[in-house]
């Protein structure tokens, strides 16, 4: 009987030693997956950063009119900032940056 009861305690350690090393193994596997989706959004983050200075790069070389720009403030009560960015966005264009408001 001794031996069956000794058989069955190194069962149940075995057993033990087995969930542990599940559990730690699964940790491992969960850690890598959240340093991945990590570096995965550091890239998507600074591939949004790039674009984004690549379009106000864009942005900033369109050639526009300050009276325009005045234009589109007063009819639509903007802060100037916000009617020359419309009004870049519209390439320059008085006329379609005024009716993409309306649109």
């Amino acid at each position: 009987m001794e031996g069956e009861a000794g058989g069955q305690d190194a069962y149940q350690a075995a057993q033990a030693l087995e969930s542990v090393t599940d559990l730690v193994e699964e940790r491992q596997l969960d850690e890598n997956k959240v340093n991945t989706a990590m570096v995965a959004l550091a890239e998507a983050d600074k591939a949004n950063r790039e674009a984004q200075r690549k379009r106000e790069k864009e942005l900033a070389a369109v050639q526009i009119n300050s009276e325009d720009v005045e234009v589109i403030s007063n009819e639509f009560a903007l802060d100037k900032k916000a009617a020359e960015l419309r009004l870049r966005e519209m390439k320059g264009d008085l006329e379609a940056a005024l009716k993409s408001f309306l649109d």
